[in-house]
């Protein structure tokens, strides 16, 4: 096949625009066309319609109750049959004459207009009953269109049908309602190095989630998805699937290139086939999202990484599927935090930052996660989202900001907020505590021993995960926490004991023996971030074995978990690097012991006694939690979940 190319006067290069002139570009133009009108009527079964929307008035076509029914157990009556009935003179009714026996929801009798409970009767002889107070009219009568009235409004237009506007319109007669058609959504995902889930990897190769992805996100709003195959990097495959694709779709998403690198083609054939609205806005991630128009079809041009391409769905698709549907796109809670850590951010581009939050105290908190426009986790473990406009350098520490919330305040509200050093058993705790109590969650963020515990003095945290080695005592986390929380009430509550050493390459094939080696000439080295526990135990180590750290090649390469240090020997990033023995067994690496060292949870006084902290602490004390600690490998639970020490002991 011969590649096509674009023209030359077809190229639209790469330029950047605001993020609200972006906006009123693309949702201008496709106004002027009609493009976001709701989309045309379809009959719909009522039992069907459950997520969709209305798509003209809906009036009902019977009354309910169309009939007049009884609403109590009793006896239906003629109101003007009982007047005079008083404790003092009790008025005898014949049964099948002036009283009929009913039960809820029976048809009165013809010319019968109340009921009287059968509990305020007494029966006075098998054809009698007797009354010691008289009916009103309509009593205890549910009468004809007391709920609904044929031809009553029962829905309005553009509305979205829920459960209880379903059984209205039973109620009132309908089984059949027009809404408005599902707007056609086609992802059309492109790469050469894309394969299919579940495909053998080679070398190059990149599973293809983003179409899920993208799909997901429209299905939940409203839209019906369709994921076309995946199209290499051929401009002439690319072009032929988007010319197909909206014939046939509402709007179009080619996911991936969207910049301007050798490969690139989508702006080419969106401009070829159509017009190029805007390539290029001032957002970060997402900066290179084209928007165009394509034979009277919506076409997004999606850059590829996962969170460039989750953030332009929300921008720019979810309005346009909103809107095809008769719908306003609705706002999510927005809610005041106190930022915890310093987020940087350059001029020139508003940034869109995930943060994961917790109450602590009585204020909530939150704090950044990882950035990078390609770390798909960082969608998974997102409470919220902190937007910096474009003409600011970021957020600084303590100070407030808003946050968008992509989970409910409810979930945030029940989260166990743990910062400092990273253990793979804390992800094991979270999965446990919320089997066991699905309400709660714990978070924790790992920026190292000393982090956490200065992150428990600022009152941002409810507890930190420490290990930090007092070399002239010998002990673990005691002095540091004397040191560093003068006058707060602290317990240490041992999570486990483990084994810290050197991860290296299966088969250790570079004969690496202990700590003595690190200065080897060509060894590459990589270390844990200043602060940690496991930085602070290899520098200790270092002065015992009169080590200089400028000796050691990679000493100042820096990684924020002992899985991470595990990935960069796996890899071939690094040749060694300090950490855990489970970390290490985890990508079935090597492992060579340098010492068992001691971690603990430092937990403030004000929290021990919370609700979330002692599901918390039951959970780590139970038999299942430590057994699958120690399957982990490294680990030795034997004091897991004992109190190592209070500070509140020591003043009496």
């Amino acid at each position: 096949m011969v590649e096509m190319k674009p023209e030359p006067d077809r190229i639209v290069y790469l330029r950047n625009i605001s993020l609200s002139r972006a906006l009123d570009r693309w949702l201008g133009a496709l106004a002027e066309r009609g493009l976001l009108d709701p989309l045309p009527a379809e009959p719909a079964p009522v039992d069907d319609s459950l997520g969709r929307v209305t798509a003209r008035p809906l009036f009902a076509l019977k009354s309910s109750p169309w009939y007049h029914g009884s609403a109590m157990d009793g006896f239906a009556v003629r109101f003007a049959s009982t007047f005079g009935a008083s404790e003092a003179s009790p008025r005898r009714l014949r049964l099948g004459e002036d009283a009929v026996p009913v039960d809820t929801g029976d048809p009165l009798p013809e010319g019968f207009n109340a009921v009287i409970m059968v509990e305020d009767t007494d029966q006075s002889s098998d054809v009698e009953i007797e009354i010691t107070a008289p009916a009103t009219p309509w009593q205890h009568v549910r009468t004809v269109g007391e709920d609904i009235v044929a031809t009553e409004l029962v829905l309005p237009e553009n509305h979205l049908i829920r459960p209880v506007d379903q059984a209205a319109l039973l109620a009132g007669g309908l089984t059949k309602v027009d809404v408005h058609r599902r707007p056609r959504v086609t992802i059309i995902p492109t790469g050469s190095e894309l394969v299919e889930p579940g495909r053998e990897l080679e070398p190059g190769n990149i599973i293809e989630f983003n179409s899920r992805l993208l799909a997901g996100m429209a299905s939940g709003w409203g839209a019906g998805s369709l994921r076309h195959g995946i199209v290499g990097d051929v401009y002439a495959d690319i072009r032929a699937a988007l010319a197909a694709s909206v014939r046939s779709s509402d709007v179009v998403l080619v996911n991936a290139g969207s910049s301007s690198g050798r490969d690139d083609y989508t702006v080419h054939v969106i401009a070829e086939l159509g017009n190029v609205l805007t390539h290029g806005v001032r957002i970060r991630p997402g900066k290179p999202v084209i928007l165009g128009i394509v034979d009277d079809t919506p076409v997004v041009g999606v850059p590829g990484y996962p969170v460039s391409a989750a953030l332009v769905m929300d921008l720019f698709v979810r309005p346009l599927v909103y809107s095809l549907q008769g719908l306003k796109a609705p706002e999510r809670q927005k809610v005041t935090v106190r930022i915890t850590r310093k987020i940087p951010s350059g001029l020139g581009a508003e940034e869109f930052i995930r943060v994961k939050m917790g109450r602590v105290g009585k204020r909530l908190v939150a704090a950044p996660i990882e950035r990078g426009a390609g770390a798909l986790m960082s969608l998974v473990r997102a409470d919220g989202i902190l937007r910096i406009p474009e003409n600011s350098e970021g957020v600084k520490p303590k100070e407030d900001a808003e946050i968008e919330l992509l989970r409910s305040l409810d979930e945030v509200e029940n989260t166990i907020v743990a910062v400092g050093s990273h253990d793979i058993s804390l992800d094991l705790l979270a999965s446990e505590l919320k089997k066991k109590r699905p309400e709660l969650t714990l978070s924790s963020a790992h920026v190292g021993s000393l982090g956490g515990l200065m992150a428990l003095k600022r009152g941002e945290a409810h507890m930190a995960g420490t290990h930090l080695l007092d070399e002239e005592t010998g002990e673990y986390n005691v002095s540091y926490v004397r040191r560093y929380l003068p006058g707060m009430d602290v317990t240490l509550v041992n999570l486990a004991y483990r084994e810290q050493g050197l991860i290296v390459a299966k088969g250790n094939p570079l004969g690496i023996r202990g700590v003595e080696d690190l200065a080897r000439e060509g060894l590459a080295f990589i270390n844990r971030q200043r602060g940690a526990g496991t930085r602070i135990l290899l520098d200790y180590k270092l002065r015992v074995e009169g080590i200089d750290p400028a000796a050691i090649q990679g000493y100042s390469r820096e990684e924020y978990t002992h899985m991470s240090v595990a990935a960069a020997v796996l890899d071939g990033a690094a040749d060694t690097g300090m950490g855990i023995k489970a970390a290490a067994d985890a990508l079935d690496l090597d492992f060579v012991p340098v010492t068992t060292e001691r971690y603990d949870l430092a937990i403030p006084a004000e929290f021990t006694g919370s609700r979330q902290i002692e599901a918390l602490l039951e959970v780590l004390n139970s038999a299942n939690f430590q057994a699958k600690v120690e399957a982990l490998g490294g680990y030795d639970t034997s004091r897991t979940g004992e109190v190592r020490y209070c500070t509140f002991s020591e003043k009496g």
